[in-house]
């Protein structure tokens, strides 16, 4: 008798605790109406059928967006998701709609849902802001976490600065931010402009609840950490052998391309940024180039930039400042930083050679050569946001990485390497792109660009 009280006294103790974990659990859906939702935006119906939440796409009109009327900043959240062939959906989390930000334009982190051949569902966009934080090209493996035309379970944690995703069981993004955000969640209606074949498909959420998270919630997930960290690495990085090449506060570990000084003028850091100052749009004719103390040799170099419109620069590397004494920047192999748009460099070289992300003057940025599935040759974000730059050096092989997309992979030491380089501007100067090692340069153009983040892992 006492062996059996004790037995359902422990499994009462079990029962109690699963439902005090249970009532952890906010419901975001009554299963019956839209109370507590505020429609956003765009004007695509949103409706209640069979406990489920279904959107329904429009033509001619912007997304669209159901937002919950609460906000919320460390959470779990789970909802289920299914949509029609064809369409663009995600969930929007710590999202806005602020007066002051493009006339109350919804903006922040969505967890993508796509049913297209890109498969990024599950990554990280930064809704009419940032642009893509987390695409999977970092995380590749987790392309076919998300089934078409089913329902998908997705998980989504934020804790603090780090964002993770969950489709179906499947690591998917594992982000970390520069800033922590409050704000609400809201299900998108992406628009599908005048595209009739789209008119009337639908995207269905259901069973969406929330609950305070922890640390101990960011356990579990082993997709590839990116770290947006103003100028600081993560534990990982540094146990991975990562460097800050810049300490985001002084000059250090840089000087000029032409003297062993870092320039009196031309440039500046303020708020942990190094910028060049706007002149006259010349090319290393005001505070001049400023390049590392120390050269590299097999490397992966990352940092974020942004441009001022119509801006002209350039991440230089294998830099030999010897080469050129003379007016204008130091010779090196370059990932071009242009303002496709506004400047006209854009259109001169051959075939779009001297375009953002190119190897200047060599090889055109394009992504498609690396992924047919991607909508675009690249994805560049708006003028007043960040641009990640990814270059990576392994012996003679060379990559080229842009916002998460390769764009640019050549071999040097080549055959091939030397006919194209004696077809571009580089052709006089003796072993362009040849050399075993050198300096990285970032340059002065004449025009305003910034620089953070700056950071290098050395390879074997």
């Amino acid at each position: 008798m006492k062996k059996l009280v004790t037995t359902i006294s422990i499994l009462l103790i079990i029962v109690m605790g699963a439902q005090a974990q249970s009532s952890n659990w906010e419901s975001l859906f009554n299963g019956k109406n839209l109370k507590g939702w505020t429609q956003l935006s765009g004007k695509a119906e949103y409706k209640v059928e069979n406990n489920e939440i279904v959107g329904i796409s429009k033509t001619e009109t912007p997304n669209s967006f159901l937002a919950s009327e609460k906000e919320y900043t460390n959470f779990v959240l789970e909802y289920e998701m299914k949509m029609d062939e064809g369409l663009n959906s995600g969930v929007q989390i710590r999202s806005h709609s602020l007066p002051s930000f493009k006339e109350g334009r919804v903006h922040g982190i969505q967890v993508e849902c796509e049913d297209t051949k890109r498969s990024w569902a599950g990554g990280l966009y930064d809704e009419a802001r940032k642009g893509w934080r987390y695409p999977l090209e970092y995380n590749p493996s987790a392309k076919n976490a998300f089934k078409k035309g089913e329902w998908n379970t997705f998980k989504v944690v934020c804790f603090n600065n780090h964002i993770m995703t969950w489709v179906n069981g499947i690591a998917c993004a594992n982000l970390l931010e520069e800033e922590i955000e409050t704000g609400f969640i809201a299900l998108q209606v992406h628009s599908i402009g005048k595209d009739v074949d789209k008119n009337g498909k639908q995207i269905r959420w259901k069973n969406i609840k929330l609950k305070e998270a922890t640390e101990a919630d960011l356990a579990g997930n082993n997709a590839p950490v990116v770290s947006y960290l103003k100028n600081q690495l993560t534990p990982k990085e540094i146990a991975q052998g990562w460097k800050l090449l810049w300490d985001g506060q002084t000059n250090a570990g840089w000087r000029s391309a032409k003297s062993d000084k870092f320039p009196e003028k031309g440039w500046f850091i303020k708020e942990g940024i190094l910028a060049v100052e706007k002149s006259d749009g010349g090319e290393s004719a005001n505070g001049g180039d400023i390049i590392t103390e120390k050269k590299y040799k097999n490397f992966e170099l990352e940092l974020d930039f942004k441009l001022s419109e119509g801006a002209n620069s350039g991440i230089k590397y294998f830099v030999d400042p010897e080469l050129n004494k003379g007016p204008g920047s130091s010779i090196g192999c370059e990932f071009q930083i242009l303002d496709d748009k506004n400047h006209p460099d854009a259109k001169l070289g051959v075939n779009g050679n001297r375009t953002m992300g190119s190897l200047y003057d060599l090889i055109k940025a394009n992504g498609l050569e690396f992924n047919p599935d991607l909508p675009r040759e690249k994805y560049v974000n708006d003028m007043d946001q960040w641009n990640r730059a990814r270059i990576v050096v392994n012996g003679n092989h060379v990559e080229h990485i842009l916002n998460g997309c390769k764009v640019v992979e050549y071999e040097r030491n080549t055959q091939m390497w030397r006919a194209l380089v004696a077809y571009s501007k580089y052709k006089d100067w003796p072993n362009f792109g040849d050399l075993p090692d050198g300096y990285i340069l970032l340059q002065d153009h004449g025009d305003t660009v910034s620089f953070k983040n700056i950071k290098i892992k050395e390879l074997p």
